[in-house]
């Protein structure tokens, strides 16, 4: 189990970051580590699936694509360990592929939402949004991006640089700059980390200020999202559950210990209501947000045991 728990411990410590990434990665190490397994009876090999999709859901709360990942892709139906570690491998690799062709199919969709000169906000690090993003500037539009650093983690700086390789002209600002920053954008457009049944939206902890931003300065807000990031438990009432992470990613543990009346908090995620966003563009097309229920029954295919 040692690939597995690598991946794990990546997961947990965002080496792999990002929803889709992490996904990906998940499908993989749950199949490498399913193919490991053969010598045994079918009912051992169950167990250990269970267990290792169990290691690897835990790493990251908030995320559905992570749990989901593991669902479709550990799912069979075998009589036998041999016929199980095929489905198994089937599953990932249609899984993988399916990951992406999704973001190209996103980008197609989502391009046509931007038209030639616009300005696009966009927030953290997301394959999704990027790829509506490029594809737009592949077709010859004229735009350039604001970007927010995105604290504690910093992703603005990777979506800066994937930006810059690209060749569009992009800003950097700090993430309290947002407000300000509104009145110069067309559109806001950001990925997905989950979408519950009512179309809210669970992403990076400033995502809710962008959208508030937007909606007070009459801007469109999109959301990029493969449907795997829609939530099958929030059918059930489910919350979304909020990942806090280290307060190291906020504050020298050293200075903190000189306040002894001073805590940090340091949620990684936020939710924006779904009245604040305008589009969810996925591989299945363009979505508002009241169609997210649709999605999950229809498209999403997971049962709601998962």
């Amino acid at each position: 189990m040692d690939g597995l728990n690598i991946t794990a411990e990546k997961i947990k410590t965002m080496e792999i970051r990002g929803a889709g990434r992490i996904a990906v990665a998940a499908s993989a190490a749950l199949r490498d580590y399913a193919m490991s397994l053969k010598d045994m009876g079918l009912d051992e090999f169950n167990l250990k699936i269970e267990e290792a999709a169990k290691t690897l859901v835990d790493t990251r709360p908030t995320a559905v694509s992570l749990p989901n990942a593991v669902a479709l892709t550990r799912r069979h139906s075998a009589g036998n360990v041999s016929d199980a570690i095929d489905e198994i491998a089937g599953n990932a690799e249609r899984f993988i592929k399916n990951a992406s062709e999704a973001l190209e199919k996103i980008g197609r969709i989502g391009a046509q939402r931007i038209r030639d000169g616009d300005v696009i906000m966009t927030h953290c690090n997301s394959h999704a949004a990027l790829s509506i993003i490029k594809t737009a500037f592949d077709q010859g539009k004229d735009i350039s991006v604001v970007a927010t650093e995105s604290r504690p983690r910093r992703q603005g700086f990777i979506t800066i640089r994937e930006l810059n390789d690209h060749g569009i002209p992009t800003t950097l600002i700090v993430d309290s700059a947002v407000r300000l920053t509104m009145k110069k954008i067309d559109l806001v457009v950001v990925g997905a980390d989950s979408i519950s049944v009512n179309g809210a939206l669970i992403n990076k902890i400033g995502t809710s200020q962008l959208a508030l931003a937007a909606q007070e300065a009459r801007r469109n807000v999109i959301v990029a999202a493969e449907t795997y990031k829609f939530s099958p438990r929030t059918l059930l009432g489910e919350m979304v559950e909020i990942e806090d992470r280290s307060i190291d990613e906020v504050i020298d543990p050293e200075f903190l210990s000189e306040l002894p009346n001073v805590r940090v908090s340091n949620p990684a995620f936020d939710v924006t209501p779904a009245e604040y966003i305008d589009l969810i563009i996925t591989e299945a097309g363009a979505f508002p947000p009241a169609m997210a229920f649709t999605v999950i029954k229809d498209y999403l295919g997971l049962e709601l045991e998962i």
